[in-house]
């Protein structure tokens, strides 16, 4: 007979299961699989390039379009350099609280889904539940487009996407893009006594990131007021930057890294296009002039779409009269909503626990937070399991 599991002892078992990004998430899809297996279903495994990570996904009801997405994702943030009070990857208890790396962000919503999979077989679905779960979300959504790709090509159409990042099971609507990009400048050393005749390449990286700075600067002086997002404008920000060999030497190299944080409405390859052409037209030309070795090259790391307020959106209207919550939310974090809903997916995220705990030491997520998500799939599965009008 085929195991069951409440969700806490559900997430147990996942947040036992070290998915750090760098590492394989395959034994925790081996789990689920099994699982699911176990329950009748069918599943399909969906590997990246190295074969060391998979996506999963598994219908539920009849093979009909109309159903409904539950989306997670399986990898966690690192945990090095944080100051755990108990070890991350053992689910601890305490005062209402569940602690663990990923409870929160977001195993949380994957476990109450998975232990809700008995409920969802025996409800009698007109309209099917998919479950979903994606690998490297955290390191830039690369693990979602292959398995909505597979899905949309294996499986009936669904009518509405749940992306269950913690959102304290409100209806988020819309979330910013994102872009990340590397940028690495190959300067001209010389003596620094003879800056003339040399090419500073941190010089050029200072330039660039004045550039983005001025960009930003711009974006916040003409945002929109009545914009819901906070700040309200596309953000360009600089992260890590290093290069240079010694003081008296103009840096021959120096790369940055910097990520877009784009309005739902705007496009991280349009920006980059706008970062490129300034290179081309006002940077690159003086470089040359000095040195024709001199160069730079661009490496789009990431490319997160961002989710865009639907008009009359399925999914939005599914959540909220699910959770009667009418309120309008939005995020400025990216999820791989963007990336269902440009699939053509109407797409919503809603799910248990808060932001605010993710990514921290000590991450926890409320236990009524998961009650709260076992009673929404409760009536999920109640309301697919009537014929739609």
């Amino acid at each position: 007979m085929a195991r069951t599991y409440t969700p806490q002892e559900m997430l147990a078992a996942l947040v036992g299961f070290d998915t750090v990004s760098d590492k394989s998430n395959l034994a925790l899809i081996d789990f689920v699989a099994g699982y699911l297996e176990d329950h009748g279903l069918v599943t399909t495994r969906v590997f990246d390039d190295t074969g060391e990570k998979a996506a999963l996904f598994a219908m539920i009801g009849p093979r009909q379009p109309g159903g409904v997405v539950l989306s997670a994702h399986t990898d966690v943030v690192p945990v090095a350099n944080q100051e755990w009070t108990s070890d991350p990857f053992t689910l601890r208890a305490e005062n209402g609280r569940l602690y663990g790396r990923g409870t929160a962000d977001m195993k949380g919503f994957a476990a109450t889904v998975l232990a809700h999979v008995p409920k969802m077989l025996a409800a009698g679905l007109a309209r099917p539940i998919h479950i979903a779960l994606s690998y490297d979300e955290e390191v830039g959504c690369f693990g979602a487009p292959p398995m909505i790709q597979r899905m949309l090509a294996d499986d009936p159409k669904p009518a509405a996407v749940i992306v269950g990042e913690p959102t304290s099971m409100k209806a988020v609507t819309g979330h910013k893009g994102i872009v990340v990009l590397k940028t690495k400048i190959f300067g001209h050393a010389v003596h620094s006594s003879q800056l003339d005749r040399g090419v500073s390449a941190i010089s050029v990286a200072a330039r660039l990131i004045s550039w983005l700075d001025r960009q930003t600067a711009e974006n916040k002086a003409k945002a929109d007021p009545d914009c819901p997002f906070d700040p309200p404008y596309t953000t360009l920000h600089c992260g890590t930057i290093r290069g240079g060999e010694a003081h008296n030497i103009t840096a021959p190299e120096c790369e940055f890294v910097t990520d877009i944080r784009t309005l739902p409405e705007e496009r991280g390859e349009d920006w980059q296009a706008r970062y490129e052409a300034f290179i081309e037209t006002e940077v690159l030309p003086g470089m040359k002039a000095i040195s024709p070795s001199c160069r730079i090259e661009i490496t789009r790391l990431a490319n997160v779409p961002g989710l865009r307020q639907e008009t009359n959106g399925e999914a939005e209207g599914l959540v909220r009269s699910l959770t009667g919550d009418n309120g309008l939310s939005v995020v400025v974090f990216a999820t791989e909503g963007g990336q269902f809903q440009d699939a053509g997916l109407s797409t919503v995220v809603c799910g248990p626990g808060s932001i605010d705990q993710a990514h921290q030491a000590d991450e926890y997520i409320e236990a009524a937070e998961l009650e709260k998500c076992v009673a929404f799939l409760d009536r999920l599965c109640r309301k697919l399991s009537h014929k739609p009008a």
